[in-house]
């Protein structure tokens, strides 16, 4: 095993958090209906923030960037060189890993996968999935130009795909495009896993999340980590306003330990207005968080926590990974 390399470009994450000037337009903040189930966690993690439910859940993933684009949504650009660095780590240390199994949790229209896996950028799905020339083409011939669109850009190392989204519409896109090899409509807060994500779970090497968590808990993490008998890297982007703390805990009973970079943080998006800006500031105020440089900018903020075997983070830790 030679020495390591980041084969990521040195630029990717600076320029990952250049703010940008596009103007934004404000959403109603109301708190969305807690799945049957769900811990109270989850339920205070999410008090305040904007509801998206309509966009979520659709036959094709227009109206998600419709909305979101407006709001600089931007966390998947920054999962993306992460993501990479992260499994270009896991071929060296395990180069008997081939090709590795990624699971994408809370995984939606498939985005994390098609940046991980194809030659496209956040900001060229944005633009294509706004554009007028695909406006008004009917689901079913979206989708059959989507599938050649990934297919004619997917990278030679890409890794398995598998997708777990409690919204069903959203992964059945994912799937039918190409971006997912194995998509799962199946909320793990609320049921046990189906015996095909059990069996589809076994092999996992990386379990990605770019602000699921606070949707997603304790309930959720244990039910993967039972379907996986070798332990994966963990990768998660978590809001600032979300408690990972528990989750980290849990993932220590598995062998995993969670290193947080410690660096930077990273925007999501904008807030939708003043009422969620508000109820941000007064989550991280009971937490004892600071807004300068940070929220006070006018986005959500996260923090990058990857939890790993000690031995991998011995031969590579996650400062000198990214």
């Amino acid at each position: 095993m030679g020495p390591w390399r980041d084969p990521t470009s040195a630029q990717a994450l600076a320029v990952s958090l250049r703010p940008s000037g596009r103007s934004h337009r404000p959403t109603q903040v109301r708190r969305p209906p807690m799945a049957a189930g769900a811990s109270n966690s989850t339920a205070n993690a999410d008090w305040g923030k904007a509801n998206f439910n309509d966009i979520y859940n659709c036959p094709d993933p227009r109206p998600y960037f419709a909305t979101l684009r407006s709001l600089e949504y931007q966390i998947p650009h920054h999962g993306q060189a992460v993501f990479r660095a992260l499994t270009y780590a896991l071929r060296w240390l395990h180069p008997d890993r081939t090709p590795l199994n990624v699971v994408d949790l809370c995984c939606s229209y498939g985005i994390n996968t098609a940046l991980l896996n194809c030659r496209v950028t956040l900001s060229d799905l944005s633009t294509r999935y706004t554009s007028h020339h695909l406006s008004a083409l009917p689901t079913r011939q979206l989708a059959a130009e989507d599938r050649t669109f990934f297919a004619a850009r997917r990278r030679p190392e890409a890794a398995t795909a598998t997708g777990i989204d409690s919204a069903a519409l959203a992964v059945g896109y994912a799937r039918a495009v190409g971006l997912l090899d194995h998509a799962f409509a199946e909320n793990l807060e609320v049921t046990e896993p189906s015996p095909a994500l059990r069996r589809t779970l076994a092999g996992t090497d990386l379990i990605t999340v770019t602000g699921g968590v606070g949707y997603v808990f304790t309930r959720t993490f244990t039910r993967l980590l039972d379907c996986m008998p070798t332990p994966p890297w963990v990768a998660a982007f978590v809001l600032r306003t979300v408690p990972y703390q528990p989750i980290a805990d849990l993932l220590a009973r598995s062998g995993l330990v969670t290193e947080k970079l410690s660096a930077r943080t990273f925007r999501q998006r904008r807030f939708a207005d003043s009422a969620e800006r508000y109820a941000a500031f007064h989550a991280l105020a009971v937490n004892g968080l600071h807004t300068a440089d940070k929220e006070a900018d006018g986005f959500y903020h996260t923090d990058l926590y990857v939890s790993r075997p000690a031995p991998d983070i011995a031969a590579l830790p996650l400062a000198r990974l990214l």
